[in-house]
C-alpha cells in the first residue's frame, strides 16, 4: 500500500516541476493500493487555494481541479479517516524536534505508519524523518 501526501496529490493535480514524473508513477500504480487521508483532502483545498492566492493557479480553473481531485478519490484512491490516534501520533513524532516535522507532515506520518503503508512523498525533510523512525517511505521527484 502506498499513502500518498498533499505534496504528491497537488503535484499530479497541477503543473509542478515533478508533476510528469507523479503522474507518470501514479498511472503505474494498481487501483486501491494508493491511500490518502482526509488530512490531504483538507490540504488540498487549502494547496489550490494558496496557488491561487499566488497567482499559480487562475481561479476558474480551481473547481475543475477539485472535481478531478474527487472523482480520482471516488475511483481509484482509497480515503481513510483521521482519528485521534494518529493525532496523538503526530504529537509523539513533533515532540521529536531533531526530526523537523511540522505539525501536519507528522501526521501524514502517523497515518501512514499506522496503517503499515509506503509514504509517498515530494517532501525531502518528511521523507528524511520517515527514514529516520525506520517507517516505509518513497521520496519522488
Amino acid at each position: 500500500m502506498q499513502y500518498l501526501d498533499t505534496s504528491v496529490v497537488v503535484a499530479s493535480l497541477t503543473n509542478e516541476v515533478a508533476s510528469g514524473s507523479v503522474r507518470a508513477w501514479l498511472t503505474a500504480q494498481s487501483a486501491g493500493s494508493v491511500l490518502i487521508s482526509d488530512w490531504v483532502v483538507t490540504e488540498v483545498s487549502s494547496a489550490l487555494s494558496m496557488k491561487i492566492r499566488t497567482g499559480a493557479l487562475p481561479i476558474e480553473r480551481r473547481s475543475t481541479k477539485l472535481a478531478y481531485f474527487r472523482q480520482i478519490v471516488g475511483e481509484s484512491l482509497t480515503l481513510l479517516p483521521v482519528t485521534p490516534p494518529h493525532f496523538h501520533t503526530a504529537a509523539l513524532l513533533a515532540d521529536q524536534h531533531h526530526l523537523g516535522l511540522r505539525a501536519g507532515d507528522a501526521l501524514h506520518l502517523a497515518i501512514a505508519s499506522g496503517v503499515g503503508a509506503r509514504l509517498c512523498t515530494l517532501d525531502r525533510r518528511l521523507a528524511n524523518a520517515a527514514t529516520e523512525i525506520g517507517a516505509s517511505v518513497l521520496l519522488l521527484s
